[in-house]
């Protein structure tokens, strides 16, 4: 178990919910911020912070997922109050939508997005309640996943628990969904013509546990980070779990748990910063030199919180991207 005081450091300051972080071989991170009308920040090795702040956006952006294509512009999911879709974020702060409708209809706030090795866009929309905390419910299950490819932009699965991050396995045969409000990690198998075929519970947790960020490690298996209980665990192949970190706060777990439990669970349950030192972690990265340091983005913190993991990470497909005028 990481020890909270002797083995957490933290990297850069004065960011604006880093929610989603991503790590380029070149040392840059990249976080999601709500800094003005939206952007990107980029902390470098030595913790020095830039933003990238939309320019003259169609609206007020608020990223959540990112996803970094090649030449340095970003893929942003928008959560929007009332409307999501995927924009991209150029070097210049200048704004293209990406994606705004699906199947004829306005794509509601939009929680992530994936770019995949194929080159595939895989985006998630929680909920189609308004507004999104009706959907913090273990009996609601109105999320999907959008698939954006070659062939055009079309729902490929639905009915889900509160769809949060998504991530294709590394031999591309999988895609793996966290569902936070259900507690569990499904997968889809991807076939011909990138349809996904029945849904498989890849493995599901108890009290406490509200999976949001996903990854993959080096040796298969998955890194899976907890709101509200700041829990980091990895998930074995056979389903086996080991909690790496937490950070909660009893009291304020247990106030959580008994709303989730009476169907009662709202935005005053996830938006307070219960942990000793870190702050509603919602997503990992692995990265460094050997791809063995930890990165957490936060909900509600101002910085990014960092330890050295046990094992080096699955080297994720924007890896090696050229940056463009993003380069540090």
């Amino acid at each position: 178990m990481i020890d909270l005081d002797a083995d957490l450091a933290f990297l850069g300051q004065g960011l604006k919910r880093p929610e989603c972080v991503l790590a380029h071989r070149s040392g840059l991170l990249l976080t999601s911020d709500w800094t003005g009308q939206g952007g990107v920040a980029l902390t470098d090795p030595e913790g020095r912070v830039r933003r990238i702040e939309a320019r003259d956006p169609p609206r007020e952006m608020r990223p959540n997922g990112i996803a970094l294509e090649p030449g340095g512009s970003v893929l942003m999911a928008d959560l929007g109050a009332e409307e999501g879709g995927v924009f991209r974020l150029l070097a210049d702060g200048g704004v293209e939508p990406v994606l705004v409708t699906v199947d004829g209809h306005p794509l509601p706030p939009t929680n992530f997005v994936h770019l995949d090795a194929a080159g595939r866009t895989w985006i998630t929309v929680s909920t189609r309640k308004r507004p999104r905390d009706l959907g913090y419910r273990a009996d609601v299950a109105d999320g999907f996943v959008v698939l954006l490819d070659r062939s055009g932009a079309r729902i490929v699965a639905d009915g889900l628990g509160y769809t949060n991050e998504c991530c294709v396995s590394p031999d591309g045969a999988w895609l793996y969904v966290n569902e936070t409000f259900a507690r569990r990690v499904s997968r889809f198998p991807i076939g011909a013509g990138n349809t996904l075929g029945a849904r498989e519970v890849g493995t599901t947790f108890g009290a406490g546990t509200y999976p949001d960020g996903l990854v993959f490690d080096g040796e298969g298996a998955i890194w899976i980070t907890s709101i509200v209980s700041n829990r980091v665990i990895r998930v074995f192949p056979d389903g086996r779990q080991q909690v790496v970190l937490e950070d909660a706060d009893a009291g304020h777990l247990a106030w959580t748990e008994a709303a989730f439990v009476a169907g009662e669970l709202g935005r005053p349950h996830l938006d307070k910063a219960a942990g000793r030192r870190l702050r509603n972690i919602s997503s990992l990265a692995f990265g460094g030199p050997d791809l063995r340091t930890i990165y957490l983005g936060c909900l509600l913190g101002e910085s990014i919180a960092t330890f050295a993991g046990p094992v080096a990470g699955w080297q994720p497909p924007h890896w090696d991207v050229p940056l463009g005028d993003l380069a540090p």
